[in-house]
């Protein structure tokens, strides 16, 4: 064979070979265009009733506290306690020298003793000047008489003008004698009323310094803690000067303030009897909602709640956040916070597995036994055995379509 013939051999047997494993190729698989769906977690709708919370940021505070002041000057004797010590009630916490109380107490004594004296020296005094009026009076007679005989004398020429004169100046000082005396019995009771009035003043002086002076020697008025502790042994103090305070355990208050929206509904409550409790996050303590302050501002007014139970060592000015329960209401669903969308919508699965947007109330807060929060909604749509999405997708919208993944399980319990 001619060697031109090789190449167009070659050419041929190519084109045959192409030809043959284009006849022998697979036929490629037909596709078809389908719809994707989004796999989510439900929550089968169950409405009951819920008692819904309130999240409150307060401060502790103790509003039986007493301030221990020195109620007379002297030196700190005694002081037991330290600071933050906790005391029973009746056990001493503080106490004045008696060297320095016993001299006032004994001043304020003799001042009454004096008074007193004065008094009765008063009176010995009126009764003397009655007696001594009466002879002076007798004395004045006399001496007028005298006069009327001396002056008939003089007309007679049997007395000098002199001895006239003489009796006249007699006369004359019975009558300012007798005018002194009785000037002086008028006056005895002003003068009696005013030394009454002194004594007065000085037993109430008296009374003044003996309770001071028992006051000096301080105890505890109830079980609490010893705060703000200012002096020490051998101090020397002033009257009135602070020297430490003292705050009742069992009797201290919690002060948060609540969103004007809640507050009618609490009152309400408060009004009809109910007794409405706040806890702590572990609910170690325990609060009961007894009133509100006096006044309000915008942000809202201050809820007062008393310790109900054991303080667990809580001290005033702490801040401690609370869930304070609202009164309960019913027709409510407990869902995850991941299911709502916006303010106020959630998603239901659809008969046709798609995603249905509802518009719901939101209640409150809510939690579960586990101590876990849950958002408590209500509405219309939340039907009793409905489905609802908790996943939280960011292209949620009205008939994508969903594939259930918990279809089997009772996703996401409502809260006790």
């Amino acid at each position: 064979m001619s060697k031109r013939f090789i190449p167009a051999i070659i050419l041929v047997a190519g084109v045959l070979g192409f030809l043959f494993l284009k006849m022998t190729r697979p036929e490629p698989a037909q596709i078809s265009a389908t719809e994707r769906s989004w796999r989510v977690e439900v929550q089968r709708v169950e409405p009951k009733a819920h008692t819904p919370v309130l999240p409150l940021y307060g401060e502790i505070v103790a509003p039986e506290q007493v301030l221990v002041v020195a109620t007379l000057a002297g030196r700190i004797r005694e002081r037991p306690i330290a600071e933050g010590q906790r005391v029973s009630k009746g056990d001493l916490l503080v106490a004045l020298d008696a060297q320095d109380i016993e001299p006032v107490l004994a001043q304020a004594k003799a001042q009454v003793a004096d008074l007193a004296a004065q008094i009765r020296s008063e009176q010995v005094r009126y009764r003397n000047d009655q007696a001594a009026l009466k002879s002076e009076t007798a004395m004045l007679d006399n001496a007028r008489r005298q006069r009327e005989r001396t002056r008939s004398l003089v007309d007679r020429n049997l007395a000098s003008l002199e001895n006239l004169e003489s009796v006249t100046d007699g006369v004359a000082r019975a009558e300012l004698s007798a005018s002194n005396r009785q000037r002086a019995i008028d006056e005895h009771p002003a003068r009696l009323q005013s030394l009454e009035a002194r004594l007065a003043q000085a037993e109430a002086t008296l009374a003044t310094t003996q309770r001071d002076a028992e006051r000096a020697r301080v105890v505890a008025p109830f079980d609490g803690v010893v705060t703000d502790v200012q002096v020490a042994v051998g101090d020397q103090v002033s009257r009135n000067q602070k020297l430490l305070s003292v705050y009742a355990t069992e009797r201290m208050e919690i002060r948060a303030r609540v969103p004007e929206k809640y507050r009618s509904e609490l009152l309400n409550a408060l009004a009809s009897g109910m007794d409405l409790y706040a806890y702590s996050d572990k609910q170690e303590v325990r609060f009961r909602l007894e009133r509100f302050a006096g006044t309000s501002d915008p942000a809202g007014t201050e809820a007062i709640l008393a310790l109900a139970g054991d303080s667990a060592g809580l001290r005033p000015g702490a801040l401690l956040p609370v869930s304070l329960e609202r009164p309960q209401r019913s027709g409510t669903v407990a869902i995850p916070f991941s299911a709502l969308y916006g303010a106020d919508n959630v998603y239901l699965v659809a008969d046709d597995s798609r995603m249905q947007r509802v518009s719901i109330e939101r209640v409150g807060e809510a939690v579960s036994a586990n101590g876990g929060r849950h958002l408590l909604v209500a509405g219309e749509a939340l039907k009793p055995g409905g489905q609802l999405i908790v996943t939280h997708l960011p292209n949620a919208l009205t008939g994508l379509k969903v594939d259930i993944a918990n279809i089997d399980e009772d996703k996401g319990s409502a809260p006790k």
